[in-house]
């Protein structure tokens, strides 16, 4: 009854195993292929078996053939349900198989080769009275279908187990999954039950052997309206040479017929010469043309059916070069808009890219929608919650937040919409939007489409965070660059107000030391009279007091003569001139005039004038201030009762001097810090508030100014040495010393 049916069902299930076979060869997926085409082949071979024994040939055949084909049959089936139960760890994606699975799986295997026994399979034996062969179940015939089941369901349950977002993947796996489901049951019930409990002969006996109908309509919907695999480049394929051939043989049977009607055939209806020669002709016509029609046809069929299509490794490489050569992020967002759009054949392509440090947030591309302000808000606070990367009007929505924000986007004239947020940060709002219009033919974008966008989203992700912190840094420059040319300007005003203050400051110092040396060169000759008697006698009382006020006149001369000088360096009217000059002569003057104010702290001051010493050019007053600095120093910074020496050394080449003390003594921290001007330590302040900072620097000017070198050496609490070295040869050139010398 149902043996045309059958064989009709076996060609469709072999031609669907042929077109999973040519899928196999060029797709990338080719694990879910491959078990789909062995679960296809399987079935067609389980139905040519049975088909074999509902036809004619079971009642030609010997028990024993037929008990094998049988057996064959039990098998064929077992090892499909196995190989269903297989393909759910690789449909709709890879899963990881456990040993338990891998035991189940072994198993299975096992018991599809023992259902080749009479034990499961049953056997045929000849029932002489009524001259027929039937059936007997074998003593195993239950664990078959507790078999069946087992398997089923742990399919069912490893298929459905994963929650599938995709509704695309959603709809392949359910009708997938239902067409096998149906398959399989519908076989158990017909096949297994019905005979258990009606006997082979049963009405609904036969039809169990049009089982393989679900899986083979399920298989062909997920493929062609679900899109399960690309099948167009075959669909094409075929239609191109469908319609060749059709082309080829409706003209050419056209003129022939009509040429041979009206020209070649005679009246006897005999084939002619010129007929023959007219079938030579046209199948060389037919060679000739076949080619460039067929070509045309896959030309004319690829544009129907490939208008959107493109080259995936182009279209990414294209994009990756982009991304690489560009670090400007308007740069970088159009071109890449711009590959986008030409790619996809969208209408528009356009980036949304949110507020930065620096700048607010703005729309880049050729954006044609409406999408405004409040939308954009309401879009922020919607799609962190969707936990989606890749939004499409086509999809269908999961949730009311996906829900509203599908709306939002089909307001907008936006097909697609793409977070630009990194893998792990759902909850965040990321860099901004990737949003895509309309394809220009009308056509949804394919599951092809929305892959390749999600890949692209998730580069342009660190591309754009890396050119947004370029742009920062280049604002950020643009920002510190104005501040520091303001600063500078500022700089520079505080710097001429200095200027002339410091210069107002020189003139006041200048006029002031000028104008006080008068009424002190007064001062210092009258207390001179006074001492040396020329205004009557005085008692001791009245010449201590009076030697004391002239130790601070002098004080005096020499502080003024140290403002002047530091006037005269600003100037460059500070001048040394060298003459001979015998340092013993001048150093024991100095002493002189320092050494009351020693006796008055009980300080011993010792010098050892030597009896000879050469001559050497040095500027006379100078030498003299610097003589006299260091000495009044030492006393000033010495405590009551100690001791300073005083000494004049002649060696080979140089001639030295040196005023050692054991007083308070200079921090070494503070020590490179000595010789400038106004420049005094802690300990000496304290020591001596009234100081200015001025002598020690201006000794510096006139030793280096004459050749000469400073010799310095202090340890804090135990005294400092000071003093100068020059060379014997001295130059008797005058030489002006500036404040920078």
């Amino acid at each position: 009854m149902l043996f045309m049916p059958t064989i009709i069902i076996a060609i469709v299930q072999l031609f669907l195993s042929a077109l999973l076979a040519r899928i196999y060869s060029s797709s990338r997926n080719k694990s879910q292929i491959l078990s789909l085409f062995l679960i296809s082949f399987t079935l067609t071979a389980w139905t040519v078996i049975n088909t074999i024994l509902l036809g004619d040939y079971r009642e030609a055949s010997t028990e024993n053939v037929i008990s094998i084909i049988n057996a064959l049959g039990f098998f064929l089936g077992h090892i499909a349900i196995v190989q269903i139960y297989i393909l759910s760890f690789v449909f709709p994606e890879k899963k990881h198989i456990s040993s338990r699975s891998y035991l189940l799986i072994i198993i299975g295997i096992i018991f599809s080769l023992i259902s080749l026994t009479p034990t499961i399979s049953g056997s045929y034996y000849f029932n002489t009275e009524k001259s027929l062969l039937e059936y007997q179940n074998g003593d195993y015939y239950i664990a078959y279908l507790v078999s069946f089941v087992i398997f089923l369901s742990s399919f069912l349950f490893n298929t459905f187990r994963a929650r599938i977002k995709d509704k695309n993947v959603k709809n392949q796996v359910n009708t997938v999954a239902f067409g096998l489901a149906s398959t399989t049951i519908y076989g158990i019930i017909f096949i297994i039950i019905m005979p258990i409990i009606f006997g082979e002969k049963n009405i609904f006996y036969s039809l169990g052997y049009i089982a393989p109908i679900f899986f083979t309509v399920g298989a062909t919907r997920a493929i062609v309206k679900h899109r399960l695999f690309e099948i167009r480049f075959f669909v094409v394929r075929a239609v191109a040479y469908l319609f060749s051939i059709v082309f080829l043989t409706l003209s050419v049977s056209i003129v022939f017929v009509l040429a041979s009607n009206t020209i070649f055939i005679n009246k006897a209806n005999e084939i002619t010469l010129q007929v023959q020669i007219l079938s030579v002709v046209t199948s060389f016509i037919i060679a000739l043309s076949y080619q460039p029609i067929k070509r045309w046809f896959d030309k004319t069929t690829r544009r129907i059916f490939y208008q959107d299509s493109y080259d995936s490794e182009v279209f990414l490489d294209s994009l990756n070069k982009s991304i690489v050569g560009n670090i400007e992020i308007d740069t970088l967002l159009k071109n890449t808009a711009q590959i986008i759009e030409t790619n996809l054949k969208a209408e528009f392509v356009s980036f949304y890219i949110l507020d930065t440090s620096y700048y607010k947030s703005r729309m880049v591309g050729d954006y044609k929608g409406k999408l405004d302000a409040p939308s954009i808000s309401q879009l922020q606070d919607l799609l962190p919650k969707t936990r989606k990367k890749l939004i499409s009007t086509q999809d269908e929505p999961a949730s009311e937040e996906e829900k509203e924000s599908i709306d939002i986007l089909k307001f907008a004239d936006i097909e697609v919409l793409a977070r630009l947020v990194s893998t792990l940060d759902y909850e965040v709002h990321g860099v901004g939007y990737l949003l895509i219009g309309p394809k220009k033919s009308g056509n949804p974008y394919s599951q092809q489409d929305l892959t390749i966008l999600e890949i692209i989203s998730n580069e342009l992700v660190i591309a754009i965070q890396n050119a947004l912190r370029f742009e920062e840094i280049e604002q950020f420059n643009i920002t510190l660059q104005q501040k520091i040319d303001k600063a500078t300007k500022e700089l520079q005003n505080s710097n001429e107000k200095l200027l002339a203050l410091d210069e107002a400051k020189d003139e006041f110092v200048s006029m002031a030391s000028h104008q006080l040396r008068t009424p002190l060169t007064s001062i210092k000759g009258y207390l001179s009279m006074v001492l040396e008697g020329d205004a009557g006698t005085i008692n001791d009382t009245q010449k201590q007091m009076l030697s004391q006020a002239m130790f601070s006149s002098q004080r005096m001369v020499y502080l003024i003569a140290d403002l002047l000088n530091v006037s005269r360096l600003k100037t460059g009217k500070f001048i040394i001139e060298p003459k001979p000059v015998y340092l013993p002569d001048l150093v024991e003057s100095e002493i002189s005039q320092l050494l009351e104010g020693a006796i008055s702290k009980n300080i011993t001051l010792a010098f050892v004038k030597p009896k000879r010493f050469p001559t050497i050019n040095l500027d006379d007053m100078k030498t003299r201030q610097v003589v006299m600095n260091f000495t009044d120093n030492a006393i000033y910074y010495t405590k009551v009762g100690g001791k300073i020496t005083l000494e004049l050394k002649d060696r080979k080449d140089s001639v030295e001097f040196t005023v050692r003390d054991n007083g308070i003594g200079v921090p070494k921290e503070v020590q490179h810090k000595l010789f400038t001007k106004f420049y005094r330590a802690d300990n000496a302040r304290k020591a001596r508030p009234d100081g200015t900072g001025l002598g020690l620097f201006m000794a510096k000017k006139v030793i280096i100014a004459q050749g000469g070198s400073i010799i310095f050496n202090s340890r804090e609490g135990k005294g400092s040495t000071f003093g100068f070295s020059f060379p014997k040869k001295q130059s008797n050139t005058p030489v002006s010393v500036g404040a920078d010398d």
